[in-house]
């Protein structure tokens, strides 16, 4: 089976990897320009580029599939398929045309289910016990093709956007060869997606990382989860911004009756009431131009005053 491979970021690095330790033929591989990074604002090449050299494997990086001369260059390969993982550019209806079996997509989510640029963050942020992979064939919408195969993974308590990203790259990465094993042989049947269950996973911006002490505890500590490492979960704290790292599960126990945002200290252990009379336990916190600290350390530092609060203000999630 002849390939193309579109994919930028470290999550399709395993799909390409297996993909070429599995023997497919890859005739070449799109990925985003080079990016300026660090102090210096040096060029670094996208995690999938790297694996791409390392394989001696061709390489593209328009800076968008509409340019004409990234459709002249593409139109020249007749690929059976194009596998595409976290490219992080729409796929044009010239390019899903191209290939003889559709341009094939990983999603990081159990579609319809989390359509969007951030399913692993949402499926986290709104507290899901289960979210998998699924492989899809690409059309004109954004991420309603029709389902292919799907595989599934329990989220754990300690999970983030980093480990649950992760594992899902490596579950995905099994996925995709499965489903162009079973398109050779002819034998997957696609599957209509229902419209009407889709839930939608929008890109992250800075200010959705605000924590809103209003809600219960359980939600706050899903969002810190999906907020990690970007934009993060933050409050204010002494008129400086505290980034919360790390909060332990909460559990149920008698409500409390201090109102949303009062911090209190107790041995070592840093609580933060919160709605409906739920405590959230902070163990891992950073104040602005500071190191990040676990919770007794950062005690150590920051002697808490009776009463003393965080800022309480409504989140502005959409």
């Amino acid at each position: 089976m002849k390939l193309l491979f579109c994919g930028t970021p470290e999550f399709a690095v395993p799909t390409l990897e297996r993909l070429i330790a599995e023997k497919f033929v890859i005739d070449l591989v799109v990925t985003n320009p080079d990016e300026a990074s660090g102090r210096g604002y040096e060029l670094k090449a996208p995690p999938v580029k790297q694996v791409a050299w390392r394989a001696g494997l061709e390489v593209f990086q328009p800076a968008t599939l509409k340019e004409p001369a990234a459709v002249a260059f593409l139109s020249r390969y007749r690929p059976d398929a194009i596998v595409v993982v976290a490219y992080g550019h729409l796929i044009p209806k010239w390019l899903i045309d191209l290939p003889r079996w559709g341009c094939i997509n990983l999603h990081a989510s159990l579609l319809p289910k989390y359509r969007g640029a951030a399913p692993i963050h949402w499926a986290l942020i709104r507290g899901e016990a289960v979210t998998g992979v699924t492989s899809m064939r690409i059309d004109a919408g954004l991420d309603t093709g029709d389902i292919l195969l799907k595989g599934e993974v329990e989220i754990l308590d300690d999970d983030t956007t980093e480990t649950l990203g992760a594992r899902l790259s490596l579950l995905g990465a099994d996925l995709m060869v499965e489903t162009l094993r079973n398109l050779e042989r002819g034998d997957l049947q696609a599957q209509p997606q229902d419209h009407a269950q889709a839930t939608h996973a929008p890109i992250l911006k800075k200010e959705d990382g605000r924590i809103d002490w209003a809600l219960p505890a359980e939600e706050i500590w899903n969002r810190i989860r999906g907020l990690r490492p970007w934009p993060g979960a933050y409050t204010t704290f002494r008129g400086k911004n505290l980034h919360i790292w790390a909060a332990a599960r909460p559990v149920a126990g008698e409500p409390g009756s201090l109102e949303p945002g009062t911090l209190t200290a107790d041995h070592g252990r840093l609580f933060v009431a919160c709605g409906q009379g739920t405590w959230l336990e902070v163990k891992e916190g950073q104040l602005e131009g500071r190191n990040r600290l676990p919770a007794r350390d950062f005690l150590n530092g920051v002697k808490i005053l009776s009463g003393e609060k965080v800022e309480c203000i409504a989140n502005r999630e959409g």
